[in-house]
Parts: C-alpha cells; structure tokens; sequence
C-alpha cells in the first residue's frame, strides 16, 4: 500500500466513522438493530448535492442532509413505539422507501458535484499538502465531534438513554420517557449517518442511490472490530473504538484490495466485508485475545 491509497482509506475510514458512531447510538447504547441506515447515508448525500448542485452553501446543504437523516430515524421509531412493527422490520421498510425518495429528491440516479464548492473546499487556502487536507481536516473535526457526544452522553438525557437500553422497564419505573429516548438515539444516529453520507459525496464528487449498500455492515463491523480492538470501560473509549474500528476496517479492505498475491479485485468487496466481520465477532473469544487479556489484568494486579 502507498501513502496515496493509505490516505485514502484513512479518509473513507474517517468518514464512516460517523457511521460507526450512529451505529454505536442505536445498536450499542439502545440496543436497537437499526436498518435504516442503508437508506439515510444517500438520503444525506442526495440532499447535500442536490443542494449544493442548487448553488446552496455547502454547509446549509450538509446541515440540511443531518435534519433529513434525524427524519427518517425519526420515521423507523414511530413504526416500532406506535405502530408496534419489528424494529428491524420498521428499519428494512424505510429503507427501502428511502431508495424511492433519494430517486425523487436528486430526480436521477445520481448528482455529479464537479466543479462545485464543498465544506472542503476552504481547505485549499490552508498550507498543508492537498492529500494531507482533507485527513487531517475529518480527524479534527471527528475529535470535537466524539468530545461533544461523550459529554452528551454523560448528562442526564444521555443517562437516560443509556438506561432505556440497558434495561427499558427500569428506566421506566425511574421516570424515564424510554420512547422519547429512542426516538432521541435513531434520530441522532440517523442524523450523524446522514452527515457521512453528505461528507462522503463531496469527497467523491457525486452522489449515487446506490451508495447506501453494504453501510450497515461497515457500521456493525467497525462497531464490533473496535470493541475487540480497545477496551471499552469508560463511554469516551467505546466512542474512540468505534472510530478506530471504521479506521482500521478501511485500511484493512484497502491492503487486501491491493495484495496482488490473493487475486482479489474490487468485486470480492463484500467477501472481504463478510470475512472481517466474522472475525471481528469471533476474535474476542479465542485465546489470543483471552491470553492478552488475562496478561494486562495481571499486570494491574501486580502494579
């Protein structure tokens, strides 16, 4: 791997950290299998260049494609709390409809940004290498981004949220509003998906309606890979895992993408996807991970 395709995947890793950490919200902390996804990372990025095709700030635009993935979050929870469909049902089914929206609000399958001006167009007037720019501008702003969700995380409504998924009928007999907490968690998770998706075509300079296939899989894997990765005893190194885990599962796709020795090309994606989260979800459990484990416990032990 050179260091073009290692920036690269370092920056799509970045990226997809927003998924990653949208993924945590629902899946992790409300322990809600949230398919809709799939359907709001296009949703973002078809607002955000449909906007920005329009001529509209790319900031607006990106802030508009964040308020339209709080939608459909928004949309997923009230078919599971007030039509009592199965979450992941209610997920699938949203999805899906959103592969119809992204259709009417770009008009066409997809929306070319060339020659337009991006939130990452700013980065040109800065003195840093054009390759290093936008790595360095996303790993900033995904810093304060887990500073501030950690904080959230740890007030009274963050509390409340961690409670309604830690045991839901506790919650409630605390006085906890566990309908209003999940609608709070997909609406934020679905926003910040929302976010990548917008971010991720203005780094690619289109969006497609197709893009939104295979994101919940990153999202699980990078979600999982990074809690076999870190330790997640406090919230703020379980939000930095799940970064991590979006990092390392792209520069890992990346590297085997580019190994000529095992014959794998672009098509074997998926197999190389399926291949990691299978490993993400059964290495904590072998003996490497159970060794290394017992050794830094030991090690506590003895300090």
């Amino acid at each position: 791997m050179n260091m073009y395709s290692f920036l690269g995947a370092l920056e799509s890793g970045l990226l997809f950290g927003l998924v990653a950490l949208g993924t945590l919200l629902t899946f992790r902390i409300l322990n809600f299998p949230d398919i809709t996804v799939e359907g709001s990372f296009p949703l973002g990025a078809a607002v955000a260049a449909t906007l920005i095709s329009h001529d509209i700030n790319p900031f607006v635009a990106t802030g508009c494609a964040a308020l339209a993935g709080a939608a459909a979050g928004s949309i997923t929870i009230y078919m599971n709390v007030r039509l009592r469909i199965l979450h992941i049902l209610a997920g699938i089914l949203v999805s899906v409809a959103l592969y119809s929206v992204n259709l009417r609000v770009m008009g066409r399958p997809n929306t070319p940004l060339l020659g337009q001006d991006t939130v990452f167009s700013f980065l040109s007037h800065l003195p840093l290498p054009s390759e290093w720019a936008v790595p360095v501008a996303l790993l900033v702003g995904m810093t304060v981004l887990v500073l501030l969700l950690n904080r959230f995380l740890q007030s009274e409504v963050g509390l409340a949220m961690r409670a309604t998924g830690a045991n839901e009928r506790m919650a409630a007999a605390n006085g906890v509003n566990t309908d209003r907490m999940k609608w709070l968690g997909l609406a934020l998770g679905n926003a910040l998906v929302a976010v990548g998706g917008a971010l991720f075509a203005q780094t690619q300079g289109a969006a497609d309606v197709n893009m939104g296939v295979g994101v919940i899989v990153i999202g699980f894997a990078a979600v999982i890979g990074g809690a076999a990765l870190m330790p997640q005893r406090t919230m703020l190194l379980a939000l930095i895992s799940a970064v991590i885990g979006a990092v390392v599962y792209k520069l890992i796709v990346s590297l085997a993408l580019s190994f000529d020795g095992f014959g794998i090309t672009p098509s074997d994606l998926n197999i190389v996807t399926a291949l990691l989260v299978a490993f993400a979800l059964v290495a904590p459990d072998t003996k490497l991970f159970k060794r290394g484990r017992s050794r830094t416990a030991l090690k506590k032990v003895q300090s």
